[in-house]
């Protein structure tokens, strides 16, 4: 039992590198936290500049895919044989590592590009749906955010539907728990559009 222990800090550590606060510290001096939504995620930092957004949602990606993949090697040293449960340990907790950051006073981003990367490496398939709803609903409504929340909504559901993500019920839960965690974090995006007043994608702002 003490691999997941060690597998969720490693992963809660990783998760919680603050990429676009230091991206937007270092090149332009600013605290990302200080403007716009105060998120350090890609869509706040875009806003700052539309080329450290894009690396920004590189890195938080690359974090949750890299969480997973040193999960497997450390559970493969401990227990020869990784199980998804420990992969979707690593996934959860890079995720929470992302929204609350320790360096950050636990003041993160939403996990939506941290959990594309960590999710991609167990469940591609169903990321590939997520994603497909997502584009989807954005070219509908034009809500970035409502894309998100639908998508992270869907992919626990698609996930077990097809079969793919072949863990038994805790694995599952996890995922679950990291997509609840996730829409949790846009509530501020769900109150904006129970009331009419969320930016649509292209919208300018006033």
């Amino acid at each position: 039992m003490h691999i997941f222990f060690i597998i969720a800090a490693v992963s809660y550590l990783l998760g919680s590198i603050p990429f676009g606060y230091l991206l937007v510290r270092i090149f332009r001096g600013e605290d990302v936290r200080q403007s716009g939504s105060g998120n350090i995620g890609a869509t706040n930092v875009s806003r700052k500049s539309p080329l450290l957004g894009v690396l920004t949602l590189l890195l938080d990606a690359l974090k949750g895919t890299a969480a997973v993949a040193l999960s497997y090697e450390l559970a493969d040293r401990a227990v020869a044989i990784p199980t998804y449960e420990q992969l979707a340990t690593a996934a959860l907790f890079a995720i929470v590592g992302h929204m609350f950051p320790v360096w950050l006073k636990f003041r993160g981003g939403k996990g939506v590009a941290t959990g594309l990367g960590a999710f991609v490496v167990i469940a591609p398939k169903a990321v590939l749906i997520a994603v497909g709803v997502f584009i989807l609903v954005v070219a509908i409504f034009r809500y970035v955010s409502l894309g998100s929340i639908i998508a992270v909504a869907v992919f626990p559901v698609a996930a077990w539907r097809i079969g793919q993500f072949y863990a038994p019920p805790f694995g599952l839960a996890m995922i679950s728990a990291a997509s609840l965690l996730i829409i949790v974090r846009h509530h501020e995006n769900i109150r904006r559009l129970l009331s009419g007043t969320e930016s649509r994608l292209g919208a300018k702002r006033a």
